[in-house]
């Protein structure tokens, strides 16, 4: 994801995200309130943040967020090199950025990515049961109980019947693989749901407890209406 209100800048950013193998450019925003509407319904993994934006600059952008991304900021103004680092930016780059700047970044991303991960994404699965690491504790869920699984940032929640959340360190990709393709359906970059679970579908969205709606991303609209046409008599 790339943040920038100059559009040529946030164009290069954007080509140089799409030329990088391990990357893959899921928005590019033209102001930090156009990000913030994006955030408050996906995921994502790493944020190219421009600083000198009007209305609400990229520092404030980022301290503004409860649950951050890495960032990598881009900027022709080296004076905001300290802050950066203060709120835990991956990195500081200067305008005008060359791909092998762009990449050196992008590659310190990578590392810090697999390194975080290492170890971690493993899952354990039987018939009907899950198991998962949460809080150094091993916790066995059972499928049945699952509503849905919510992606945040490079963690998941796993939304229970009659329990809390648990929240663990794995990436959605890795638990979609794991559990039964006829239980359970990717719907939105963001979220898997438990098909037993659907109860109510209310304008292209999964309505559960009457106050949680799950959107289905354009991606999955046509495996979804197969899952609606087979299960419900319209």
């Amino acid at each position: 994801m790339s943040i920038d209100d100059e559009p040529l800048a946030l164009q290069q950013i954007g080509s140089y995200i799409e030329k990088t193998p391990f990357l893959e450019s899921v928005a590019l925003c033209q102001s930090a309130f156009e990000a913030l509407k994006y955030l408050s319904v996906n995921a994502v993994d790493l944020m190219f943040v421009d600083i000198n934006m009007p209305d609400l600059n990229g520092m404030d952008f980022v301290k503004s967020l409860t649950q951050k991304p890495q960032i990598i900021f881009t900027t022709a103004y080296s004076e905001y090199a300290m802050e950066g680092f203060q709120v835990d930016a991956l990195d500081y780059i200067l305008k005008p950025i060359s791909y092998a700047v762009f990449l050196k970044a992008a590659n310190k991303a990578k590392s810090w990515f697999d390194i975080s991960h290492k170890q971690i994404e493993t899952i354990q699965t039987t018939q009907d049961c899950i198991f998962v690491k949460s809080e150094y504790k091993l916790i066995r869920i059972q499928l049945s109980e699952i509503k849905y699984i919510e992606s945040s940032n490079e963690y998941i929640q796993i939304h229970l019947i009659n329990d809390e959340p648990i929240t663990t360190l794995i990436r959605l990709k890795v638990i979609e693989e794991q559990l039964p393709k006829d239980k359970f359906m990717r719907v939105h970059r963001s979220f898997i749901i438990n098909l037993d679970k659907v109860k109510v579908i209310e304008r292209n969205r999964i309505v559960f407890d009457h106050n949680i709606y799950i959107p289905v991303g354009d991606q999955y609209k046509d495996s979804f209406q197969a899952f609606i046409d087979k299960t419900f008599l319209i």
